[in-house]
């Protein structure tokens, strides 16, 4: 008989912006109400979408018209803080969990630990951004790179996180560069995305779950049990997005 805490392992899911962050804050709010076990969660952004610091009131007026392949680029805002972010080829994470002793610098790198010993088994070393608080200046979550984020070691940002408290829960998500289109981010942000070469396979996202999910359960000392969203969870997070106002429409009411 297992002795290890367990965590829900929520499979990888594909959804627009909005849903993901309606997810997010949910898992987050049951978990603050001892309704949720902690959660380790990996998904992606369809359509593609730029996600906004929770703080983030301003950004260019152009980001309301973008296309990619023919289909509008979705403007969501995160419930965490931070600067804008790209989500095309990349992978995000989430982690909610509640228990962390110590400041928030040293929650974010005790969460972030499992992402380095992940990254490391593929072949990849990362270490700590080192920008201090002049990067609320730069719009583009991945210009700077602060004590939260990791670097490789040329320096080059690989993985953005922001956090959002609630009481003692946590939740940390964070955007994995894997394949961002340069031309496309030279277009939104108007600066040449750094080059970053990555020892991974042509199709990384399965191989870079399966080290992730084995670092963080020897990280967090876990087990991790797979289970997708149930139908009546589908539905409590379709409803609390029809009770919020929509991200966007929060935003442009303060502008």
């Amino acid at each position: 008989m297992s002795l290890l805490s367990k965590w829900r392992l929520i499979p990888c899911l594909p959804a627009s912006g909005a849903v993901q962050m309606a997810i997010d804050t949910w898992l987050l709010e049951q978990h603050r109400l001892g309704l949720h076990p902690p959660t380790l969660r990996f998904y992606s952004w369809k359509p593609v979408a730029i996600s906004l610091g929770y703080h983030q009131r301003h950004y260019p007026n152009f980001w309301r018209d973008l296309t990619w392949n023919n289909q509008p680029i979705e403007l969501v805002q995160r419930p965490s803080g931070g600067r804008a972010v790209l989500h095309q080829g990349d992978l995000t994470y989430a982690v909610i969990v509640s228990g962390l002793a110590g400041t928030r610098m040293q929650s974010y790198q005790r969460i972030c630990e499992f992402l380095i010993q992940g990254w490391r088994s593929l072949g990849v070393e990362l270490e700590y951004g080192a920008v201090g608080r002049g990067y609320i200046h730069n719009p583009n979550c991945f210009g700077t790179a602060t004590g939260a984020d990791l670097v490789t070691s040329d320096g080059v940002k690989l993985i953005g996180s922001a956090q959002l408290r609630r009481q003692q829960a946590i939740l940390q998500h964070g955007s994995m560069r894997l394949t961002t289109d340069p031309d496309l981010f030279r277009h939104v942000f108007g600066v040449e995305l750094a080059p970053l070469a990555l020892p991974l396979p042509p199709e990384p996202i399965l191989p870079l779950i399966a080290a992730l999910t084995a670092a963080a359960q020897a990280c967090f000392q876990v087990e991790l049990l797979s289970q997708p969203l149930s139908e009546s969870e589908w539905q409590s997070v379709l409803r609390l997005m029809s009770l919020s106002p929509t991200p966007m429409s929060t935003i442009e009411r303060m502008q």
